[in-house]
């Protein structure tokens, strides 16, 4: 059972919008992101990058920070608001409930929400930000995957319920849910009208098990791994290519320098009518595949970028998904 959706929230969140990463050496990760997924750099100096896919108008999708001691962490995920008051009405909501919420000024995004949801993954809503000319029929300076633009996050949580009812309230909704039994284990939900902005699954939590890029054509998944191979990041390819069961998308899954997991994969559906009901889904065996492909790795179910300065909650029940290496163990006694 999933919790009720409020369909009029009190400020108008309208879309997962950029993430904020810790890395190591910045000039790797900005290869990484430009040669093999094909993200555009919008502006850099020697401690950040902005970076957005090639369909995108605003400024960044992406931004890493520079971090010596702390690389592998995720500063906070972004969203999107509908208008600067929305911002206001959201500071006093987040007040209201004895959550954080504090104004500061960014680059090329200028007045900012700072705020954290109840288990206390770090957030940031902007109403604004600067454009730069989308490139998309740009084809002469395509790099790597052509990663086209940002479209959700995945983040591990103790309970994916009340997580779940925390964001339903701020009115998210659901395209598919994982249950086992009567107990919510993952939560697809959305503002945009299609599949997803965030992905909810039970977990030590919070920490971003992934973000994702939408690309145009299959074949750009078979890019992203033939340019991570070339450019020395073969091992990096994590999962797939593969086809997820809900959502339908061909995806795959790669890992940065830093360790942090992005997915590139094909779009999905739209689900902006009231009327379309969310898919359940039977989670005795999370491989979250399609009728075809091999699980993931263990890894993938439990790796994850922890949260800079957030202590992560384990779940009362330790998940135990069909993992490949499982799956080859229970082949193996046949």
């Amino acid at each position: 059972m999933l919790p009720p959706v409020n369909m009029r929230p009190s400020f108008n969140i309208t879309r997962s919008s950029h993430v904020r990463l810790s890395v190591v050496d910045l000039a790797e990760s900005r290869n990484f992101y430009v040669n093999v997924l094909g993200l555009v750099v919008s502006d850099e100096d020697e401690r950040t990058c902005y970076l957005r896919g090639l369909a995108e108008a605003c400024h960044h999708s992406l931004v890493l920070e520079l971090d010596e001691e702390g690389g592998g962490t995720c500063r906070r995920v972004g969203y999107r608001v509908f208008f600067d008051e929305d911002l206001d009405l959201a500071y006093a909501w987040f007040r209201e409930r004895g959550l954080s919420a504090e104004w500061v000024d960014l680059p090329y995004q200028g007045r900012t929400l700072h705020v954290s949801d109840p288990i206390g993954t770090p957030l940031e809503l902007c109403a604004h930000m600067e454009t730069r000319p989308r490139l998309h029929i740009d084809f002469a300076s395509y790099r790597g995957a052509h990663a086209q633009r940002l479209d959700h996050y995945q983040i591990f949580a103790p309970d994916t319920y009340e997580l779940c009812a925390f964001y339903s309230e701020l009115g998210f909704r659901n395209s598919e849910y994982l249950e086992h039994g009567d107990k919510l284990l993952g939560a697809f939900m959305y503002r945009k009208g299609t599949c997803l902005d965030l992905a909810i699954v039970e977990n030590a939590g919070p920490a971003l098990h992934h973000f994702a890029y939408t690309v145009s054509e299959s074949r750009d998944i078979f890019t992203a791994c033939d340019w991570a191979g070339i450019q020395g990041y073969g091992d990096g390819v994590e999962r797939g290519p593969g086809r997820h069961g809900p959502g339908g998308m061909l995806f795959t899954y790669l890992r940065d320098p830093d360790g942090h997991r992005v997915e590139v994969f094909n779009s999905h559906y739209q689900t902006i009518d009231t009327e379309v009901e969310p898919v359940r889904w039977d989670a005795a065996a999370l491989s979250t595949n399609a009728r075809w492909g091999l699980p993931a790795l263990e890894k993938w179910y439990f790796e994850a970028s922890p949260f800079v300065g957030v202590e992560q909650i384990p779940p009362t029940e330790p998940p135990k998904p069909m993992t490949l290496e499982r799956y080859l163990l229970g082949q193996s006694a046949h």
